[in-house]
């Protein structure tokens, strides 16, 4: 296709694969602080989610989708800009200065690993058995997601590894937020600071937000 062959629309199309990958992060951590609510909270979550399970399935190919995408042409645009000359451009130049631009590629493949570990971890359980919630049930009968989060980060290097990664996640959305806008063609000398600014508060947020799990369970403030 034409459209993908251009520089814009390989970039219309990270653009949008990086929105439906941030919508399902804001969703994810959402569903995921139920966890401050206490046990009941949580695994009644999990249980909603699994009787949902046939709007999941729907959905993840949409998301593999995506991810796909993402990591195709974001490394095929890296590859592109490393050969061509420097931008003259004033305002690509201030959006590329920030250590969040310049090491986008590389927060991009620490999360996509971490992605993989992550979906081992909660989602196929195999990393841990023995605190698997598909072995181990509340009181109510229920996979017991609750206890099997709660385990996994009282271990301080498993905590670690989250939230450096929710780090590295904080960075790329930040960039990624403003590169967004740029490709809509919304930002220009003006409006970047604030783009710049309110995007990086977004990306904090939703940072603070992940890590805020394992560190009160290392704090022993939630336990299980």
């Amino acid at each position: 296709m034409r459209f993908l062959k251009s520089m814009v629309g390989r970039k219309v199309v990270m653009a949008v694969s990086g929105l439906v990958m941030l919508l399902f992060v804001i969703a994810h951590l959402l569903g995921n602080t139920t966890i401050f609510a206490g046990s009941d909270s949580l695994n009644s979550y999990a249980e909603k989610l699994h009787d949902l399970a046939l709007l999941i399935w729907t959905y993840r190919p949409i998301m593999i989708a995506a991810v796909f995408l993402h990591v195709f042409f974001g490394i095929q645009l890296t590859a592109e800009n490393y050969k061509a000359k420097p931008d003259s451009y004033a305002i690509r130049k201030s959006l590329n200065s920030t250590f969040a631009g310049r090491s986008m590629i590389w927060t991009g493949v620490l999360l996509g690993v971490f992605i993989i570990y992550h979906l081992l971890q909660f989602t196929f359980q195999v990393t841990d058995p023995a605190i698997s919630a598909d072995r181990n049930f509340d009181v109510f009968g229920r996979p017991d997601v609750f206890h099997m989060v709660v385990r996994t980060f009282r271990r301080s290097a498993v905590a670690l590894v989250y939230i450096g990664s929710m780090i590295a996640l904080a960075f790329h959305l930040s960039h990624g937020i403003q590169s967004f806008i740029q490709t809509l063609g919304l930002n220009n000398e003006k409006t970047l600071p604030f783009f710049q600014k309110y995007g990086t508060l977004v990306a904090v947020i939703i940072s603070a937000g992940f890590i805020s799990i394992p560190v009160v369970i290392l704090a022993g403030i939630l336990k299980g």
